[in-house]
C-alpha cells in the first residue's frame, strides 16, 4: 500500500472513473462497484455500521475533523469498520486492530458546532472487505477494500415473519411518541426484505461486537436473519 494522506486520497479518488463497458446492464453495476476508490481512510467504531442506517457522530479529534473536511468538500465516502481490539479515541502507544468488514458512510450533515466540533450525520452505503490496512498521515488508518454485492431482494419466510412484527412495533412506538427521528434509520420501511430487517434489529440488539459484524459479513441475507431469529426472544 502506497503512504497515503488525506490530500492523496482524494487526488486519487475524484480521478477513478468506471470501466467502460457495452452492455448497458453490466456498465450501470460497475459504475456502482468500481468509481468507488479501492483506498479508502477508516473511522473504526466500537459499534460499526450497516448499508442503510443512519450514523450520527460527534467530531473533536483533529485527525478526524480534518477527514470530515475533505470528505464534505469532495463529496467522497469514507470506511467505518468495528474495532476488535482498542478504543475510539487515539492512545499513545496503543494499536488498534479492526474486523475485515465495514461499511462506507456517506456524508449527509455538517454541522460545525465550533471549530474544534463537528455534529455529522452519515447514512451506510456499500459493504466492503478490507485486504489490508495501515496507519497513514496525521493517525488516519487506510484500508485497501474489495467491495461486496448489495443483497439480494429475497422476501421474509413466513417462520422469519415475528422478527419484521418486532422490529414493526419499536417503528410504530417510536413515531407514536415522536421519537422516530432518533433511531438508526430512516424510511422507506422495507419489512418485507430480509436483508433489510436483518440490519435493523441487528444494528438494536445488544450483542458483542464480534457477532454484530459477523453478521455484517454474512453475505446471505436469509441466513442473516435466520441467526438474528435465534438471538431473539418472542
Amino acid at each position: 500500500m502506497r503512504d497515503w494522506s488525506l490530500q492523496s486520497y482524494v487526488s486519487y479518488a475524484t480521478n477513478v472513473k468506471p470501466n467502460h463497458l457495452t452492455n448497458n446492464t453490466t456498465r450501470e453495476k460497475a459504475a456502482v462497484t468500481n468509481a468507488k476508490p479501492t483506498t479508502i481512510p477508516l473511522f473504526p467504531l466500537l459499534n460499526g455500521l450497516f448499508p442503510d442506517s443512519i450514523l450520527r457522530l460527534n467530531i473533536f479529534e483533529v485527525r478526524y475533523l480534518d477527514l470530515i473536511k475533505k470528505c464534505e468538500q469532495n463529496k467522497l465516502p469514507f470506511g467505518v469498520v468495528f474495532i476488535e481490539d482498542g478504543t475510539e479515541v487515539q492512545a499513545a502507544g496503543k494499536t488498534p486492530s479492526f474486523f475485515p468488514t465495514g461499511t462506507l458512510a456517506n456524508l449527509q450533515v455538517v454541522n460545525r458546532v465550533q471549530a474544534s466540533l463537528f455534529q455529522v450525520q452519515c447514512f451506510g452505503g456499500q459493504r466492503f472487505e478490507m485486504k489490508s490496512y495501515e496507519l497513514g498521515a496525521y493517525g488516519v488508518w487506510y484500508a485497501e477494500v474489495e467491495y461486496l454485492d448489495p443483497d439480494p431482494e429475497v422476501f421474509i419466510p413466513s417462520e422469519l415473519q415475528a422478527v419484521a412484527d418486532r422490529l414493526g412495533q419499536i417503528i410504530a412506538q417510536a413515531q407514536q411518541i415522536e421519537r422516530d427521528e432518533g433511531l438508526p434509520f430512516g424510511p422507506p420501511y422495507r419489512l418485507d426484505e430480509c436483508g433489510w430487517v436483518a440490519n435493523r434489529v441487528a444494528e438494536l440488539l445488544p450483542i458483542a461486537t464480534s457477532e454484530k459484524h459477523a453478521l455484517l459479513a454474512q453475505k446471505d441475507p436469509l441466513v442473516r436473519l435466520q441467526t438474528i431469529f435465534g438471538k431473539i426472544q418472542f
